[in-house]
């Protein structure tokens, strides 16, 4: 029978947590009295993940994992999980404790509702350096003064879905994973929950302090709108016309005989700033073009080594041939 709700948790050196999230997540769905399945996707792990996660098989038959042919990272991983789970309703969260199990029961409540998706909004981000809470701040708004989907502010992957949004998601196929953007994207009726988000349990997180997020918001960015590439064009306008009113001033100094110009300090300037814009441009475009680069190419989002307790045990799966 399918059952009611799909718990997906993407994990990669996660050895510590994997017991204490399950505690809770069980407790749960006891006390909900539903049917469940808990899908860990797992990047292969140099520490005791995989062995933890088959010890908890073993003992209980509703968790099942999914081990990839090498590491994929978190955005792949975690729509793996999506497109395998067979349930009613699909969970999406991370194994740390950062965002708590409980609130499975007020998300899953609220589709009641008649909504399609049920996100989480952060309060606050306890356990997040300032840098980071900077850099996810100025990113959102960004994202959403120039994407053509608004994406939901202080959210992370943490939601439910049904099962109508998940059929959506398999038919995107996209190699950039970005599921806040692609859920956005997909739109129907959607609705959130505020909630205070915890510290981890255990460990480090598996980002960069300073340059993850700014990755994160730079794919959402780039993936789901082409403004900054009308806003580079009309920057490159601004400049141009700034060259020529500087060029007529200079003429301009020269028919009256008068040099106000400081000279090589003033070209140095110039030429830095205008090369500064050249590399910006270039390293914009170059972004795009990427995307239809690793697009074109048709590359699978994710090679699967094998499946645990989903009933068959493949090998070499690809993403392509999942969702056919």
């Amino acid at each position: 029978m399918r059952p009611q709700i799909s718990v997906v948790v993407p994990v990669y050196k996660e050895e510590a947590n994997i017991r204490p999230f399950l505690s809770r997540a069980e407790a749960l769905f006891e006390e909900m009295d539903r049917s469940y399945e808990i899908i860990f996707s797992l990047d292969p792990s140099p520490d005791g993940t995989e062995r933890v996660i088959l010890e908890e098989i073993n003992r209980n038959p509703n968790i099942k994992l999914l081990i990839f042919s090498r590491r994929f990272g978190q955005p792949a991983a975690t729509m793996a999980g999506i497109l395998a789970c067979t349930g009613e309703t699909c969970v999406v969260i991370d194994v740390d404790l950062q965002d708590q199990p409980e609130l499975i029961k007020d998300m899953h409540g609220k589709l009641s509702e008649g909504f399609e998706v049920v996100y989480a909004t952060r309060r606050n981000r306890r356990g997040e350096t300032l840098i980071k809470k900077v850099i996810a701040s100025l990113g959102y708004s960004v994202i959403n003064k120039l994407s053509d989907v608004q994406i939901p502010r202080n959210t992370g992957d943490f939601r439910i879905m049904t099962r109508r949004v998940i059929e959506e998601l398999r038919g995107l196929n996209e190699t950039h994973g970005f599921l806040r953007g692609l859920v956005a994207y997909v739109g129907f009726k959607q609705s959130f929950i505020e909630y205070d988000r915890d510290e981890r349990f255990a460990g480090t997180g598996n980002y960069n302090r300073l340059t993850g997020s700014l990755r994160i918001g730079l794919n959402g960015l780039v993936s789901f709108s082409a403004r900054p590439l009308f806003l580079m064009s009309l920057t490159g306008f601004a400049l141009a016309g700034l060259s020529f009113l500087l060029g007529a001033w200079y003429v301009f100094q020269k028919l009256i005989g008068v040099d106000l110009t400081p000279g090589l300090s003033t070209t140095v300037l110039f030429i830095s700033f205008f090369s500064g814009m050249q590399l910006l441009g270039l390293g914009l475009i170059g972004e795009y073009v990427g995307r239809i680069y690793d697009e074109v190419k048709r590359r699978p989002m994710y090679i699967l080594d094998r499946k645990v307790n989903f009933g068959e045990k493949p090998r070499g799966e690809r993403r392509d041939a999942a969702i056919s």
